[in-house]
């Protein structure tokens, strides 16, 4: 292994460049890429990254939405076997154990018993109806922003448990 590499070694100081590349006879190297094919593979490059990149933040927006869901069917189910055990519904999640669990943007999901709480804190429709008749829960939303009505600019991002389970979905598309 050692001694081809020698002769290569001693070939290229005897003859310079011309050694490696039989077919260069001045021994000044021609090989390479000139500026404006370097310019051309940025630009491709650049315009591929364009492309990727929404794409991207859109498919990491719908893997949080999912976990969102997820854990919000998680809680209710917890929710529910807490209500099976002891007769009634957790006064909250720390009950439960679950008063860490952090939506995807670092908020703490909020739960409320409807059962105790006051009526204007608790979530409403269109119509200004409760959505629940048992408890609410729903995730902030990516601005970690909230209010009680739907029609709330800043509900509209808020994933919501509503119509005591048969819906969960952002409040925009209730």
């Amino acid at each position: 292994m050692f001694i081809p590499l020698i002769s290569l070694l001693k070939r290229l100081h005897r003859k310079g460049p011309a050694a490696l590349w039989p077919g260069c006879k001045s021994g000044i190297l021609t090989a390479g890429f000139t500026l404006i094919e370097l310019m051309i593979a940025c630009a491709i490059m650049g315009t591929l990254a364009a492309i990727a990149t929404p794409m991207f933040h859109s498919y990491i927006e719908r893997v949080q939405l999912q976990r969102v869901y997820s854990e919000i069917r998680l809680l209710e189910k917890e929710i529910t076997i807490f209500q099976g055990t002891y007769g009634r519904f957790p006064q909250n999640l720390a009950e439960i154990g679950l008063d860490k669990l952090q939506d995807p943007w670092g908020n703490p999901y909020r739960y409320l018993p409807v059962e105790g709480t006051p009526p204007g804190k608790l979530r409403k429709d269109h119509f200004m109806v409760p959505v629940n008749s048992d408890f609410d829960l729903y995730s902030m939303g990516k601005d970690g922003k909230t209010a009680s009505p739907f029609t709330a600019k800043n509900s509209r991002d808020d994933i919501v448990r509503a119509n005591d389970g048969q819906y969960l979905g952002l409040v925009a598309n209730y």
